[in-house]
């Protein structure tokens, strides 16, 4: 998995004075390159916006035109899922390039906000914003700062991806879908009656080392019926690794949380890690199929 998050600050209300620029590349789950410059947008510095990100006319005297810097950000963003929280750092870059006559290199942009809004119900109408989300999950980060607010960005898609089970990849077809439907609740399956596990009802959470549809069709096949959501009908939670290593608070999932307070009312639901539940359906699977 592997995509970079950007954004930038403006000298004023034109989107297209940029006077600063962040990246943050991330590989296999985590931060694996940041890059941040100052860029000289060759415009007026506006009161407003100085008050808020601080970058003034005389510190960026000596930093590069976005025509200058651009060989670098495009190469950063060429022929990769490009994220940012909101539209407005997209519509910037954009904005900047034809400012200068440059073609915007190739790549697909993935906004972190309209995922925020899939991903977790309490965001879905209000309180998507970076700093409010950031807050939720306890990510530590200094605000209107290009490259900080990149790397927010970032980590709070990983925190979707571990969520929902969906890749960088699957969001970008999952945003242009409604709010409400069924993608935002994961994959679901019926499960084979003639399964050992019939009457089970499992729900994913986290990162799984194996594609969820395929952990999906797996529980089915063994007999349990594969749901979105955790709910008063679930028995099983299945809990991808990196969420078994996280034992507190809000690095747990929302679904890993509703499960162990449905435990503590009395609920029978079992929690198992990934590993442990490859090897219950294997052997399950193994058992419908042997001689």
């Amino acid at each position: 998995m592997h995509f970079v998050a950007v954004d930038v600050e403006t000298a004023n209300a034109d989107l297209s004075s940029i006077c600063q620029i962040g990246v943050a590349a991330f590989r296999n789950g985590a931060l694996e390159h940041k890059w941040q410059s100052l860029i000289n947008p060759q415009d007026e510095f506006e009161p407003i916006n100085v008050s808020i990100h601080g970058i003034t006319e005389e510190a960026v005297k000596g930093a590069p035109t976005w025509a200058a810097a651009f060989l670098v950000v495009s190469s950063l963003l060429r022929d990769n899922i490009v994220v940012s929280h909101t539209p407005f750092d997209r519509v910037a870059v954009t904005r900047a390039c034809e400012r200068y006559e440059l073609e915007w290199c190739s790549c697909r942009w993935l906004d972190s906000a309209r995922v925020v809004r899939r991903a977790w119900p309490i965001f879905s109408q209000s309180g998507y914003g970076l700093s409010n989300v950031a807050a939720h999950f306890c990510i530590q980060y200094r605000e209107h700062d290009a490259l900080e607010d990149a790397r927010c960005a970032g980590e709070i898609l990983l925190r979707a991806i571990a969520e929902t089970g969906l890749s960088a990849e699957e969001w970008l077809t999952r945003i242009e879908q409604p709010i409400g439907s069924s993608g935002a609740q994961g994959i679901r399956r019926d499960g084979n009656s003639d399964g050992p596990l019939f009457g089970e009802v499992l729900v994913f959470t986290g990162t799984l080392s194996m594609l969820r549809r395929m952990a999906a069709d797996a529980a089915a096949d063994a007999g349990c019926r594969v749901d979105g959501g955790v709910t008063k009908h679930t028995t099983l939670l299945v809990v991808g690794h990196e969420d078994v290593r996280r034992l507190a608070g809000h690095d747990k999932s929302s679904k890993h949380r509703k499960a162990e307070e449905l435990i503590a009312k009395g609920q029978p639901i079992r929690i198992l890690a990934e590993s442990d539940f490859r090897r219950i359906v294997l052997r399950s699977n193994a058992a419908v199929g042997g001689p």
